[in-house]
């Protein structure tokens, strides 16, 4: 286990070699982003008392309308109000959850978050939390919201920064302040992740009980490239 507070360059090279064999061990993306959830969850903690850092660790990733199961393109076009929805276009999809209630521990249990439609620039320019996410590890919404072919490559090889709110209270880009932060006591949030071959984002958001520096922050760019390597052999094999 690690102290999140004082997490150090040996921890970080620790974590992104577990991190990279987990994709071995697995059999779809979703099997292995679950347990790239609860490693984080479960071994990032506060040493003052010896609980979890986190009170929510999430990864999501974005998908083809087209490829989700029923329930998902559901769930997705009661948040844009329409019933026929282009089957291309890309949704921020949950694909993991760990957390401190019982129904954080699943996907299928997320109110609000399932499968996000990314219906334009201008839809995710307006919600705040996806919109900075995007921005702060370095991309442009455009290629989010549609990746050309001619640069996918390109941006697939970029090293990323991180998505990084060092106080969670009160932030405009953290949504549900009076029913998430305040009663979960979340104090940072912070984000890494990259872009998959195929052109679609990744991300690992954690929700963190301590108050993370931004020297411990930068430390994640590098696990991002470890939760790639897991997660790469199955593009083609997302779901369980």
């Amino acid at each position: 286990m690690y102290d999140l507070k004082n997490f150090n360059l040996k921890e970080m090279t620790e974590c992104g070699i577990t991190l990279r064999n987990i994709g071995e061990r697995s059999k779809t993306m979703e099997e292995a982003a679950n347990k790239i959830t609860s490693y984080f969850y479960d071994n990032l903690v506060d040493e003052e008392n010896g609980k979890p850092a986190c009170a929510l660790v999430r990864l999501f990733k974005t998908h083809p309308y087209g490829d989700l199961d029923e329930r998902l393109q559901v769930f997705a076009s009661k948040i844009l109000k329409e019933k026929h929805l282009s089957s291309e276009m890309k949704c921020l999809t949950l694909l993991a959850s760990s957390g401190e209630l019982p129904e954080w521990n699943t996907r299928e249990k997320s109110n609000g978050h399932k499968a996000i439609p990314l219906a334009s620039e201008g839809f995710v320019s307006a919600v705040p939390m996806i919109s900075n996410l995007v921005r702060q590890l370095g991309l442009e919404i455009s290629q989010v919201v549609k990746p050309e072919s001619r640069i996918i490559l390109d941006i697939s090889k970029k090293k990323y920064n991180v998505f990084y709110v060092p106080e969670a209270l009160g932030s405009p880009f953290i949504p549900s302040q009076e029913n998430f932060v305040i009663p979960h006591k979340v104090k940072s949030v912070l984000g890494f992740g990259g872009v998959l071959p195929s052109g679609n984002l990744f991300a690992v958001i954690l929700f963190t009980k301590v108050c993370l520096a931004r020297e411990t922050a930068d430390l994640f760019k590098t696990l991002a490239l470890s939760v790639k390597l897991a997660l790469l052999p199955f593009e083609d094999k997302v779901f369980i």
